[in-house]
């Protein structure tokens, strides 16, 4: 087992990997840039360097500086968590280089299902179901004509080193497919320096649930059933859960058997997605591989009772799975919501900034994961996720209840957030229902749920006798300077 692991990221996720390895009885290395100085995986881990400038390809995504960090730490293994360097390939081949044990699959197995055109080769030698599209590169647009109206309209476009919905979009004409393959390769190039495109046919009225699997080096992978993820916004997931309201048993079982297929025939080793589309008519088609361990991880650590981090380090180091398939059942059920800085009502623009006032909610069933504290100051630098809340309970209803109440504790306040939304999503009906697609938001109207700032703002104006409907003592009262640091204090203590 390893003595001490260098976590090659930051947020929520590095403090993830910190506790599951402090109670491992392993130390912990940060790593962090100029604007990360004072942030909370710092704060936590048993040591920590500094690698650069806040612009993450001269510190988090520079690979020479990680390396460095790993020599002077003396760390024997590096987990990457997600994003940053966790599916790229060539930072796990570097690894493999300098004789570093990478907390993840092999470098080789990464670039296979890090290209999905490559991937859908692979699988396609399997009997998992596929959606119909291309199998190999083209630059010709009569190619990409051809097959578009071979498989029918609408198809959507999708970079081929893609992920996140970078370069992802959908086209009812051989016009809008000229348009989307255009934009596709300029963002694909700008986020994944690769340009490579393809078509696939678009599922319309789909849901996107994914299986997780682990894998070994001794030749065992099951897999830990699935998690829905349908609620997306800009193909990003906002919403998890876990079983999916879609499945019956027997589809659950065929696609987490479909899943552990796909996952050998890969050669994947550690934690791994496996994600699928499900249709209007509940028939389900492999859509990609993910090479990491995933954000809504947590929602399947509490409905099977087993820690996926954990399981990452212990695989990684060459330990065998002890669990078999029928030791892994689904147990309750979970919600995770992910809590962003920014601006439901200004079209979701990034909202970085000081956390001047900040109450997490706490009680049986709940867990959060998250990367900021009170007077922490959130940097623009960063994907703007600042933590993610999951509860448990033993039904899905429960579990909504439970949510509802939990998102009515959370207060951020002095940056905007999305908790508005995840309030107004978990009291939809049909979300309630669990009847929905991943078109979900596109029918979903934000409306105000604030009281009147107005109000607020005359009794800010007028009264000096405030104090005690904020529970503020004297002198944190006089401390506030602005009346609008005062309103926000009352925003978030209200109801």
């Amino acid at each position: 087992m390893f003595k001490k692991i260098l976590i090659a990221n930051r947020g929520e996720i590095a403090l993830r990997i910190i506790r599951a390895c402090r109670e491992m009885g392993i130390e912990a290395v940060a790593v962090y840039s100029d604007v990360d100085r004072d942030s909370l995986h710092v704060r936590f881990a048993d040591e920590a360097y500094h690698i650069g400038e806040a612009q993450p390809d001269k510190s988090y995504l520079n690979f020479d500086k990680i390396i460095d960090a790993v020599r002077k730490s003396g760390a024997d293994a590096i987990h990457p968590g997600y994003g940053f360097l966790a599916e790229n390939h060539r930072f796990a081949a570097r690894c493999e280089e300098e004789g570093i044990p990478f907390i993840g699959p092999a470098s080789k197995t990464m670039a296979l299902v890090g290209d999905k055109i490559s991937a859908r080769q692979t699988v396609g030698k399997t009997d998992a179901p596929m959606i119909p599209g291309m199998t190999t590169e083209s630059r010709d647009f009569a190619e990409f004509e051809k097959f578009a109206k071979q498989i029918g309209y609408p198809v959507l476009l999708k970079a081929s080193m893609g992920g996140g919905g970078k370069g992802m979009r959908v086209a009812h004409s051989p016009d809008e497919l000229k348009k989307a393959i255009e934009f596709g390769r300029k963002e694909a190039q700008s986020a994944f320096g690769d340009d490579t495109v393809y078509i696939e046919k678009y599922i319309q009225e789909p849901r996107h649930v994914e299986v997780q699997i682990l894998a070994d080096h001794h030749g065992n992978v099951i897999h830990l059933f699935e998690r829905e993820c349908s609620i997306q916004r800009r193909y990003q997931k906002i919403v998890e859960e876990s079983p999916s309201p879609a499945l019956d048993d027997e589809t659950r079982r065929k696609m987490g058997e479909a899943a552990v297929k796909i996952a050998k025939i890969v050669d994947y080793r550690n934690a791994g997605t496996i994600e699928f589309l499900l249709d209007k008519d509940k028939k389900f088609y492999f859509l990609e591989v993910n090479a990491r361990i995933q954000v809504e991880h947590p929602v399947t650590e509490l409905v099977t009772g087993r820690d996926l981090v954990k399981m990452q380090i212990a695989i990684a180091s060459g330990e065998k799975l002890t669990w078999r398939q029928e030791d892994i059942v689904q147990n309750g059920h979970a919600i995770e919501v992910r809590v962003y800085a920014e601006d439901p009502d200004n079209n979701f623009m990034p909202s970085p900034g000081l956390v001047e006032y900040l109450v997490e909610p706490c009680g049986p069933g709940i867990r959060l994961d998250s990367g900021i504290y009170q007077n922490f100051t959130i940097p623009l630098n960063y994907d703007p996720i600042i933590s993610k809340l999951i509860v448990w309970a033993e039904d899905r209803d429960g579990c909504i209840e439970r949510m509802k109440r939990a998102l009515k504790e959370y207060r951020i306040v002095g940056v905007k957030t999305t908790l508005k939304l995840l309030k107004q999503i978990m009291e939809d009906e049909r979300f309630k229902s669990g009847d929905y697609t991943t078109h979900f938001l596109e029918k979903f109207s934000l409306y105000d749920d604030e009281i009147d700032m107005n109000k607020i703002a005359a009794i800010a104006a007028v009264s000096e006798k405030i104090t005690p409907k904020i529970h503020a003592s004297k002198g944190e009262t006089e401390g506030i300077k602005s009346k609008w640091k005062l309103i926000n204090r009352m925003r978030a203590l209200q109801k």
